[in-house]
């Protein structure tokens, strides 16, 4: 299986399924690990780095573990290649941004609920995504596969700290849970800073649609973790299933009652709006395209819409993006260029389902 024969349908992360996925879009756990006897990246010479890229490209892609796995040398990888990646949410935008010379790679699972970042902030970064509220089952897949790379490498590790990452706040189980969710009604009401205050009290990370530093396209926001040490992996699972996402959620369902109560008409007008616009506009940016979009996917969970179904919306909101959408017409596109081809290929899709 190569880079090419990823699917053109939305990645693990936008497939619209499993629990509370009207509000949960995805749940992602990642585990920093380093190997014993090497500098973190950050400090590591261009031959220690490669020799911690072809040690650890042995041991994933031999065996069990790289049955059906993809590899990817960002080094060698076109920019357009590397964008691909970062919009399906299977490398960070550090990693994206790696350039031609960081010996750099990632391992993608044939599903693309797992993922090996090789050589990014830490030497690994093992990620599982899941669609929905699914923890418990990214965090299942994620330390069997860590099992199975510990059996093969030697991490680095503290009998006192645990073990040992770049970044302080990982030191310990090395664990970072994380969820994507779609808020529409609390940004319309205002309410979103009730996420970020929350947030701040549970000792928990807002960000945007591409993590640290971005910005909540599409009302898409990333809660996760901020610290790992003196808490075991099932408690930071337990905090986030029965107490983090249920709170949120509650938030966000409330705002959607109270929009509909008190602001009908405005709702509805923002819904059809978007309909409007996304289904006769000639050129469009992805930024406004997420917005609308969003607003759209509110529509449908709500009940207002019943002309497009979430599976098709979700596939626009990756499809649409720069990397995607030159990807699937076959060439790259000055952003004057792409903006003409999203709105036909908004256009088309939203026909066909019309």
């Amino acid at each position: 299986m190569t880079l090419g024969q990823l699917s053109w349908q939305a990645g693990e992360w936008l497939r619209g399924a499993g629990p509370q996925s009207d509000t949960v879009i995805s749940s992602r756990v990642r585990l920093a690990r380093n190997l014993a006897g090497f500098p973190f990246v950050g400090s590591a010479s261009r031959v220690q780095q490669n020799e911690v890229l072809q040690h650890c490209r042995e041991q994933i892609v031999s065996g069990r573990l790289g049955e059906g796995m993809i590899w990817v040398e960002l080094s060698k990888s076109p920019q357009l290649d590397r964008q691909l990646l970062l919009e399906r949410h299977l490398i960070s935008r550090q990693h994206a941004a790696a350039g031609d010379e960081l010996p750099r790679a990632v391992a993608i699972g044939e599903d693309e609920t797992l993922a090996i970042m090789v050589n990014e902030e830490d030497h690994l970064r093992i990620q599982a995504l899941r669609s929905g509220m699914q923890l418990a089952e990214a965090f299942e897949q994620v330390n069997k596969v860590d099992d199975l790379l510990e059996q093969k490498l030697d991490f680095a590790f503290s009998p006192k700290f645990g073990y040992l990452t770049a970044c302080p706040t990982n030191v310990g189980t090395g664990i970072r849970v994380s969820v994507m969710l779609h808020l529409p009604a609390l940004r319309l009401t205002g309410e979103i800073e009730k996420v970020r205050r929350a947030a701040r009290d549970m000792h928990l990370a807002v960000r945007g649609l591409f993590g640290e530093g971005s910005e909540a396209l599409g009302d898409l926001y990333q809660v996760s973790n901020q610290t790992t040490l003196g808490r075991s992996e099932q408690e930071i699972l337990i905090h986030f299933q029965e107490s983090v996402v249920p709170q949120i959620v509650a938030y966000e369902q409330q705002a959607r009652q109270a929009l509909l109560r008190q602001r009908e008409s405005q709702l509805d007008d923002k819904i059809w709006r978007a309909w409007a616009i996304l289904t006769h506009a000639r050129m469009i940016g992805s930024d406004e395209v997420l917005a609308l979009l969003s607003h759209l996917r509110l529509g449908v969970n709500i009940g207002r819409i019943n002309t497009v179904d979430i599976t098709t919306i979700n596939e626009l909101f990756l499809l649409t993006q720069p990397g995607h959408l030159q990807k699937l017409r076959g060439d790259e596109m000055d952003p004057q260029t792409r903006r003409r081809a999203r709105a036909d290929l908004i256009r088309e899709r939203l026909a066909k389902r019309h």
